[in-house]
């Protein structure tokens, strides 16, 4: 099994998201993780979705996207020549004698306190999923509350595959 990232760019019409997710559920397919937002352009949508699968399927799923209507263009975010990015809010129930080793492991990831309660803390967080990974082990002994993240989104490295659309 290995993971893919894709990034599509859309009409931004209504029900796009949905007919995009509904291919996906259609053909049994999961999604590991969906973003979007609009660009630059406000006719157009970006969207990157992560999934998994073995070849035959991450190529059938890229072959069966780039067919819908609304798609166009659509782009494999490779690790190499990619960079990607996730938000995650952390709350953390923390008393007051431990709240300096919670800001310390934060501060190590650059991550931001961006609350504090009499017993919890809410860290921000953005980077690669190893990244957040990486900080969550080293939670592993304060009791998390609550977790969100924002989904993982990317962009191609330089301009050579910049998508110009009329």
């Amino acid at each position: 099994m290995h993971t893919k990232v894709f990034q599509l760019l859309v009409d931004n019409t209504s029900g796009v998201l949905s007919r995009i997710s509904g291919l996906f559920s259609r053909r049994g397919y999961n999604i590991d993780s969906i973003t979007a937002g609009v660009t630059a352009d406000e006719r157009f949508t970006r969207i990157t979705i992560v999934t998994h699968g073995d070849d035959d399927i991450l190529d059938q799923i890229e072959k069966q996207v780039a067919k819908l209507i609304d798609v166009r263009d659509i782009k494999v975010l490779k690790p190499e020549e990619s960079v990607y990015r996730e938000l995650a809010l952390i709350k953390i129930k923390c008393s007051p004698k431990d709240r300096q080793g919670v800001i310390s492991i934060a501060d190590i990831f650059r991550a931001n306190i961006i609350d504090v309660g009499k017993e919890s803390l809410i860290i921000e967080l953005i980077g690669d999923q190893e990244k957040i990974k990486a900080f969550m082990d080293l939670l592993d002994g304060y009791e998390i509350l609550e977790l969100a993240r924002t989904g993982m989104t990317g962009l191609i490295r330089g301009i050579d595959k910049v998508t110009y659309l009329d």
